[in-house]
């Protein structure tokens, strides 16, 4: 146990550190397919079918990452898991019925006759906004401290819709990427749109983070910690200029360059998840728990990285495998 030094040191951070890829994998990977069941009213039946197309090899996959981050905050930080999601009980079952209710209609939408094709339509849309925007009022509440009054639940409310618009806005991304003609032309037009959302609610979580907090004001405006935190906003201003220089240009006749806007994306996701990551560490729960005052045992911890070293790389492989069998523009939906 003593092999890396202070196992109750260590440990804590490795597991802070895999729950965290596992959120971020997951808000890039789900966020796109959520994004794409935003976007269902905004398409004619004909074009659903291909936006089903481009996410239904991967979904299921996609939500491994949800599961596996919060299994991880249950036995690596198990009183920041009662903490947080008895503070969260409303959303996180909000989230779960939308879940539910976009598998169901996923599968129902192409078995049901064909005049309840459009109420599956409508459930999968429904599905995918409920889980959307609970997912964004977690964050603001989290952000917030946990704590309920009327201004956290009103930033909380304003973060799911941002939240809602960015995941609209990979999700167009990810629809230049897999389809082509008209479709891909209303993607570009999607983008463009979304990507002002984008913007505000990463303004907002700016805004907010160091005001709710005297710690993170302090991390984020005092010197030399301040020298750290420089190159995400200009990093991300940066993206930001090349995504919507890319989004004026695409479609091109040849396809070229349909794959930045994605790309791009997923890099400012990263950036700004690196920004709380920042923010918040050492906590876990903000301003009450850290991560070494919830983590377990040191030896119970040794046991479960010692399962993760098996179970991780093989959640991986199956996601790159899946991503690369099914590389390409999405073709025409059959169950056959």
């Amino acid at each position: 146990m003593d092999l890396f030094g202070d196992p109750a040191v260590w440990l804590p951070l490795v597991f802070a550190g895999l729950m965290g890829v596992s959120i971020l994998i997951y808000v890039v990977l789900d966020g796109f397919d959520l994004g794409v069941g935003v976007l269902f009213p905004f398409a004619e039946d004909a074009e659903k079918d291909r936006m089903i197309a481009s996410i239904g090899p991967f979904w299921d996959a996609n939500e491994t990452w949800l599961v596996l981050a919060i299994g991880l905050l249950l036995v690596a930080f198990p009183s920041a898991h009662g903490a947080i999601l008895t503070a969260l009980y409303l959303p996180v079952a909000i989230m779960l019925i939308g879940l539910i209710l976009r598998g169901v209609a996923f599968e129902f939408r192409v078995k049901a006759p064909l005049k309840h094709k459009a109420s599956w339509n409508n459930a999968f849309f429904i599905g995918s906004l409920m889980t959307s925007l609970s997912q964004g009022f977690m964050l603001g509440m989290y952000i917030m401290g946990l704590q309920y009054t009327w201004a956290t639940f009103a930033f909380a409310c304003v973060t799911a819709v941002f939240l809602t618009v960015g995941y609209s806005f990979i999700g167009a991304c990810w629809l230049i990427l897999k389809t082509e003609e008209k479709l891909q032309l209303k993607s570009v037009s999607w983008a463009k749109g979304g990507i002002w959302g984008l913007i505000l609610g990463l303004g907002a979580i700016s805004l907010a983070s160091p005001l709710v907090s005297p710690r993170i004001f302090e991390k984020w405006f005092s010197f030399p910690e301040a020298i750290l935190l420089v190159p995400l906003p200009i990093m991300s201003a940066l993206l930001v200029g090349l995504l919507w220089a890319a989004l004026r240009k695409l479609p091109t006749k040849d396809d070229s360059w349909a794959w930045f806007p994605f790309v791009c994306s997923i890099v400012l996701f990263t950036l700004s998840f690196f920004g709380l990551a920042y923010s918040f560490y050492p906590y876990v729960v903000p301003e009450q728990i850290t991560i070494y005052e919830a983590a377990s045992a040191p030896e119970s911890l040794f046991i479960i990285l010692v399962g993760t070293v098996f179970v991780l790389p093989t959640i991986m492989g199956y996601t790159v495998l899946a991503y690369t069998v099914f590389r390409g523009k999405a073709t025409e939906l059959t169950y056959d």
